[in-house]
């Protein structure tokens, strides 16, 4: 039986655990064309004891920015500033992959350059607001992505991806989920197309399979993950078939040889069951616990084999040394729900670095 503490080899990448740092958005790429900076090294090689760290969503273009102060990989000078983050995380032990993220309609024409206005599978915009530098907005209303502009976007994440290897890397992780671009087209009410790229479950699924099969033949399928939510209302998603169409999902990503998919899990443990079973290589998870974060009671899943991997997210934030916490059963700092949410944004604060 294995354990959360027992090393693992993902894709001959090999994991000092089975714990893994998930993706959290920081907002601290202050440095000039979205570059990381100094502190984002400080901040991930603080936590390199975990097997397994997925970065903060990363833009693979200039218009799959949403937030502000979110890094990129689109550019030489994002590269450069990239590797001293890879090289902190290596020279503790650690393994890294780069998330790419394009938000698609989340976002909004502020937080984009020369006229530039958020782009989605339809043009129909999300309920709500986002955050700004000039405080909270409401979505707007996105351009529709064309053939060709799909052809494009699909490029630039294989661009990205063979950037982030460049930069030091150890692979990369499409961000599948969450309401953003890829999720946007796999929904119902993002996506009103009634071309080849939704209405069907086939067409509404076709994006997802695109990006990661062109990313794979790129770099490598052994060098890249796929992270889904399946029934995340998050950013104003809605989705029909939810199991039907992740179940297809999964099966048309299977033969791509990739090195793992990363599950967000709703409330559905059986879909979580399903999956698991379909899916031929690592398994990641981030297990439903709300209203509660992910905890220790979270490990056992790894001893039932319903995952290889175990995501902590807030957690990892209060606690840099997390997978140390984990085995000796705590004291565990208690995440400080304004900076999970954002409130660091604006300045660098962090818990003690660990030597």
């Amino acid at each position: 039986m294995s354990t959360a503490f027992d090393s693992f080899d993902l894709a001959g990448a090999k994991l000092a655990n089975r714990i893994a740092m998930a993706p959290m958005t920081r907002s601290r790429a202050y440095g000039p064309g979205a570059t990381p900076t100094p502190e984002m090294a400080v901040y991930y090689g603080q936590r390199a004891s975990a097997g397994l760290i997925v970065t903060e969503g990363i833009q693979p273009s200039v218009v799959g920015q949403g937030y502000p102060d979110t890094p990129g990989l689109h550019s030489q000078a994002q590269v450069a500033a990239w590797r001293p983050v890879t090289q902190a995380v290596h020279d503790r032990g650690g393994v890294i992959f780069a998330q790419l993220m394009h938000t698609g309609r989340v976002g909004h024409p502020s937080l984009l350059p020369d006229g530039l206005v958020p782009v989605g599978a339809s043009a129909v915009a999300a309920a709500g607001q986002v955050f700004t530098s000039e405080g909270p907005k409401d979505f707007v209303v996105p351009r529709e992505l064309s053939e060709e502009e799909i052809a494009e976007t699909i490029a630039d994440f294989v661009t990205a991806a063979r950037n982030a290897i460049a930069a030091g890397f150890d692979g990369v992780e499409i961000h599948g989920a969450n309401g953003y671009l890829i999720h946007q087209f796999l929904s119902v009410n993002a996506n009103q197309r009634t071309d080849s790229w939704g209405g069907s479950i086939e067409g509404r699924i076709r994006l997802a399979v695109e990006i990661a099969t062109a990313v794979a033949d790129a770099i490598g399928g052994e060098r890249l993950g796929f992270r889904i939510s399946p029934g995340n209302p998050y950013n104003d998603i809605s989705e029909e078939n939810v199991a039907e169409v992740y179940e297809t999902l999964v099966a048309r990503l299977a033969p791509l040889g990739l090195a793992y998919l990363h599950l967000l899990e709703g409330s559905d443990r059986g879909l979580t069951r399903r999956l698991r079973q379909a899916w031929p290589s690592a398994f990641v998870l981030n297990p439903f616990t709300h209203p509660q974060v992910t905890g220790h009671d979270a490990l056992v899943l790894v001893e039932e084999g319903l995952a290889d991997l175990i995501a902590f997210g807030a957690l990892f934030l209060a606690n840099p040394d997390l997978p140390r916490r984990l085995a000796e059963g705590g004291p565990f700092n208690t995440p400080d729900a304004a900076t999970f949410y954002g409130g660091d944004k604006r300045g660098y604060t962090d818990y003690p670095a660990l030597d």
